[in-house]
């Protein structure tokens, strides 16, 4: 692995767009002595959570995507509020904000990089079982549709290309293949 090691370093950091959910940097880097650019995406961590009903069954949710222009099928997930919540209290809230559920066994199942080419985001994923009702409420700007789905019927989705967001399909795939499903 060595000959992969080339010498790396972070010569400044430049704010170019402060958001409401995201930060943009012009990181000016040094490579091997050569001085170049690249794009980076403050991090803005989140939570997931995979809600397995009794039958075995996981509910989804779908929800509209500006960025993809599609209504996506997702778990159900959300970004941490504020620096240093924690990522399962993250996904409790989420898991009854957008589920309408609550759950008293939850476990971690896997954390994800976004995309770790230009962000340093992680998702952590859960899985839940043993739901009880909640009370679903969304954020202003959310319009979430809940959808129980079969693990055939998801394998099938994500296998067919029809599922295609990535901390869903990493947590979906991980629970299949931790629990044997």
């Amino acid at each position: 692995m060595e000959e992969f090691k080339k010498k790396i370093k972070l010569v400044s950091r430049d704010l170019k767009y402060k958001g409401t959910i995201m930060d943009i940097y012009d990181d000016t880097v040094e490579v091997d002595g050569h001085i170049t650019h690249w794009d980076y995406m403050g991090k803005c961590d989140a939570a997931a959570i995979l809600p397995v009903l009794p039958n075995g069954n996981i509910l989804m949710v779908r929800q509209y995507r500006l960025a993809v222009d599609e209504w996506t099928l997702e778990l159900p997930a959300g970004k941490l509020d504020y620096d240093g919540e924690d990522y399962l209290e993250c996904a409790k809230r989420e898991l009854e904000e957008e589920a309408g559920c609550k759950s008293d066994n939850i476990e971690f199942l896997c954390d994800v990089y976004t995309a770790s080419a230009f962000c340093s985001e992680v998702v952590r994923i859960f899985v839940a079982t043993n739901l009880q009702k909640g009370k679903q409420h969304f954020d202003r700007d959310e319009e979430v549709v809940v959808e129980e789905w079969t693990p055939e019927n998801l394998k099938k989705a994500i296998y067919d290309g029809k599922l295609k967001d990535g901390k869903t399909v990493s947590g979906l795939m991980t629970y299949f293949t931790k629990f044997n499903v």
